[in-house]
């Protein structure tokens, strides 16, 4: 299991679309199936859509998995 460090910066300043895409842009695989983990990579979701969503007003876009039974895949043991 990974050590982890504590309260990162960069666990918590979130990703600009224009950032997100760079990165995805970097994997020679352009196929890859695209999924969202909330557990280290321990298990993953896949994303149904990207919306625009808004919080007091600011407007943010969510990666949503719309699945009425989620398929998670389960990465480590």
């Amino acid at each position: 299991m990974r050590e982890f460090m504590t309260h990162p910066d960069w666990t918590s300043k979130g990703k600009t679309i224009a950032g997100l895409i760079e990165e995805l842009r970097s994997f020679e695989d352009q196929t890859l199936e695209v999924r969202i983990s909330f557990d280290d990579g321990a298990t993953s979701l896949p994303i149904s859509l990207v919306c625009k969503s808004f919080c007091e007003g600011k407007p943010y876009a969510t990666l949503q998995n719309c699945q009425d039974t989620p398929t998670a895949i389960r990465h480590l043991d």
